[in-house]
């Protein structure tokens, strides 16, 4: 049987000179590669900022936090935003000690 799960990227957008990734279900180990390399062409383009739109996303585990560390070093440190995190995503930030790493904002609009 196949995984029945959607793609973690449900789109990449140019938004007043940033790019802005909208990203969904469950980002995991399974399709952290997938993350990467959205970030990775989103980068490629020298946008001047990087906003994740993470309102559908419902679980994060560390593979997937460890590609947005990895993108916020590539950026630089206020070139990577986190936008619309539900409280489970915003909670293990939180756990984690990386809402002192990633910005985090409560829209994409306030991100941009």
């Amino acid at each position: 049987m196949g995984d029945l799960r959607e793609p973690p990227v449900r789109s990449v957008e140019r938004r007043d000179g940033a790019a802005v990734i909208v990203l969904g279900g469950e980002l995991d180990l399974y399709n952290a590669d997938d993350i990467r390399s959205a970030l990775a062409r989103a980068i490629a383009d020298a946008p001047r900022c990087v906003v994740v739109d993470m309102a559908d996303v419902e679980f994060i585990d560390s593979t997937a936090l460890g590609v947005l560390i990895e993108a916020r070093s590539q950026l630089g440190e206020n070139c990577l935003r986190l936008a619309a995190l539900q409280v489970p995503t915003k909670r293990t930030l939180e756990v984690t000690g990386l809402d002192r790493q990633l910005p985090v904002y409560a829209s994409v609009d306030a991100a941009l």
